[in-house]
């Protein structure tokens, strides 16, 4: 196969799971302990059902999460929360969140402090005509 063609290929591909998954890089910002916080920000994409959100320190401690759903509802099947330490704490979730609502309260795994390291969620959207959701995740000290 000609060069062209490959490249071509992996040009396409590397688009494709670009949209297919997309991630952010948040910084959360601190707060008073036992007070809801803005973890971080995405919106669903029709074409993607996966999301990740990496948190950055120094305020990345959470006991609690929990999403916050605007301009579309979302069906949120399960999570992952990746601790700094590597260990992933994999949640089943399997809520329909409409438009405007929140998922309920997640409590975190372990005792103490859990610093963060990246929520991977996946999801599908529920109002295609109604357009894309806004995901916001909200965290508890």
């Amino acid at each position: 196969m000609p060069r062209v063609y490959v490249t071509l290929l992996a040009t396409i591909f590397v688009l494709l799971s670009i949209s297919a998954f997309s991630q952010r890089i948040v910084n959360p910002r601190a707060g008073k302990a036992g007070s809801w916080r803005v973890i971080g920000t995405t919106q669903a994409n029709f074409t993607a059902d996966h999301d990740g959100i990496i948190v950055k320190g120094p305020f990345d401690n959470f006991r609690r999460i929990k999403f916050k759903v605007t301009n579309a509802p979302l069906n949120l099947h399960r999570l992952v929360v990746t601790y700094d330490n590597g260990a992933p704490d994999k949640i089943e979730v399997r809520q329909n969140i409409a438009q405007g609502g929140e998922s309920r309260v997640i409590d975190l795994r372990g005792v103490g402090k859990r610093s963060i390291r990246r929520i991977d969620f996946w999801y599908d959207t529920k109002g295609i005509l109604r357009g894309k959701a806004n995901i916001t995740v909200v965290g508890m000290k």
